[in-house]
């Protein structure tokens, strides 16, 4: 007999909510997390959540522990040197917001507060080392400190990629992306900016009364930017942006991580499900990446609750799961994966085609709603 019916391996935003969702659902259910949680607490990063995302963390009991969050109502899409600009308007689509701008710490602590409450869950300090795949369960190796242990589940969910599901699809973007807080002369008025240059992706998000920076750009001049003094780096980004919101001041901590896109070849095999980071990791451009990772995990919840339990992890369960998330998964990685390549450079030919595609996105509304319900709701939006 399994130890449990599902183990969640990695207890990132993903992974804690696949566990609450599962709450209540009278399931022996287990999570592996080798960090603490004032660990993840700590992560600077600004995260965009889709209203889509939001209508989640309100099912799970956790949204009113992640305020403040800064609604997006409006989103200013443009490329440097080049003509051709969109609008998208969260009322023209009949939403309150296109999205809500919250601290990924903040985030990651109000999801661990809401596992810690969850007494049927048992969470395990450990670093999980292996993974075996099985005809009735599978097999996950740990160390808690006390040596190698194992335990066995009918179900693992594995919510961060690590040793345990190598990517099929790896690409290196050469870019690295810097992210900061600034202080702006104009109010931001919950418009969140979009700046696609040869470098990368420029964004600002209105981030409570200040801008989140999320700056993409190559490894070099990454680096300089988190080096310069802070009278520096505002003037550098002054430049990059413009005049729009006025004079920038009063810069923030800077950090920088690289980026590269990571695919897993096959997210279901016997026993075992890839969700969030472990299923795909994504460029940050157009914010996709965690708000894809929390619908793998509500549709994963979802299918084994409503389920029969004796059917938990087998392969007809699984094969559901990945029919269901096939095509919003495919949209997610190969949109974000297309605007990189094709904003991400100076070629002429490509910043006409470029410009005519934003151009066209403005002038045609249904298309416009269209790719803004995807980018909110994703394929079923």
């Amino acid at each position: 007999m399994p130890d449990y019916e599902v183990l969640i391996v990695g207890g990132g935003p993903v992974g804690a909510a696949t566990a609450i969702a599962l709450r209540g659902a009278g399931l022996a259910v287990g999570l592996l997390e080798a960090r603490a949680p004032r660990t993840t607490s700590l992560d600077p990063r600004p995260i965009a959540l889709s209203h889509g995302s939001r209508l989640i963390l309100q099912r799970l009991g956790v949204w009113d522990a992640v305020q403040p969050a800064t609604p997006i109502e409006r989103i200013h899409v443009s490329q440097r040197g080049g003509f051709g600009r969109v609008e998208l308007n969260a009322g023209k689509v009949g939403l309150p917001a296109l999205g809500y701008v919250v601290d990924y710490g903040q985030l990651a602590m109000a999801l661990a507060q809401a596992l810690d409450e969850d007494r049927n869950c048992r969470v395990i300090r450990a670093q999980a080392g292996a993974l075996e795949t099985g005809m009735e369960s599978a097999k996950v190796r740990f160390d808690a400190g006390r040596g190698q242990e194992e335990t066995t589940a009918r179900l693992v969910a594995v919510a961060d990629g690590g040793v345990l599901v190598a990517p099929a699809r790896r690409r290196e973007y050469q870019q690295t992306v810097v992210t900061t807080r600034v202080a702006c002369e104009l109010q931001h008025r919950n418009v969140a900016y979009e700046r696609f240059t040869p470098q990368g992706p420029l964004a600002l998000l209105p981030m409570n009364e200040m801008l989140a920076v999320v700056w993409t750009t190559t490894p070099e001049h990454a680096q300089e930017l988190c080096e310069i003094p802070e009278a520096a780096f505002l003037e550098r980004l002054q430049a990059a942006f413009g005049g729009r919101l006025g004079k920038f001041h009063e810069a923030g901590a800077r950090s920088r991580y690289s980026l590269a896109l990571s695919v897993a070849g096959h997210t279901v095999q016997s026993r075992v499900v890839a969700v969030g980071n472990a299923a795909q990791t994504l460029h940050p451009v157009a914010g996709q990446g965690l708000n894809l990772g929390l619908r793998d995990a509500w549709e994963l919840a979802t299918l084994v609750c409503e389920g029969d339990r004796a059917g938990i992890g087998d392969a007809a369960q699984l094969e559901r799961y990945r029919a269901r998330r096939r095509l919003d998964r495919g949209g997610g990685i190969g949109f974000t994966d297309a605007l990189v390549r094709l904003f991400s450079n100076d070629i002429a030919p490509l910043g006409l085609a470029r410009g005519l595609g934003l151009a066209a996105l403005g002038a045609l509304p249904p298309v416009r709603d269209f790719v803004v319900r995807r980018m909110t709701f994703g394929a079923r939006g």
